[in-house]
């Protein structure tokens, strides 16, 4: 016979294992010196990389989540799976996956966009509650930011040109 849990249990399973993911993944990276392979990306790093302070909204649309790479602010919070790194994360991680097993109705993410890649701006753990249970798709509002490029440089005239 199988034992059915209730859903507080499958809540505090759910983290358990997503922590316990996330330490594997953590030591993994150790292992292998690739520490900066398991964290997400700081929009706020990308952002100043690429001059990228103009932003457009975009609306409301359906994101793939292996399209979301990093976070603004949080990038710490969660390893590059999305998993919580902080055993503090569980209660609101928790709240947020006893509301998507009920099937409740969240409200969508707020991504920021730049390039192909996406970055959380709110919805930190609605995004992390989706990976664990391999969500394909949330619904975001999204605000898409473009690089400043430097403006091309202009021909050079020959002295022929000039003097003639």
């Amino acid at each position: 016979m199988i034992p059915y849990m209730n859903l507080n249990e499958q809540v505090d399973a759910d983290f358990t294992r997503a922590r316990r993911r996330a330490r594997l993944r953590a030591l993994v990276a150790r292992i292998r010196r690739e520490h900066a392979s398991n964290r997400l990306l700081s929009f706020d790093d990308l952002r100043r990389e690429h001059a990228a302070n103009n932003r457009f909204y975009r609306g409301t649309r359906v994101v793939e989540v292996e399209e979301i790479v990093g976070s603004v602010g949080r990038w710490r919070d969660f390893d590059r799976s999305f998993l919580p790194a902080r055993t503090s994360m569980a209660e609101r991680w928790k709240r947020i996956d006893r509301a998507f097993q009920r099937g409740e109705d969240l409200p969508p993410v707020e991504l920021y966009e730049i390039g192909d890649a996406y970055f959380v701006m709110d919805g930190h753990h609605r995004v992390s509650v989706a990976r664990f249970h391999d969500v394909p798709t949330v619904e975001a509002t999204v605000a898409e930011f473009h690089p400043k490029f430097p403006a091309a440089p202009v021909p050079m005239t020959s002295k022929s040109e000039i003097t003639a």
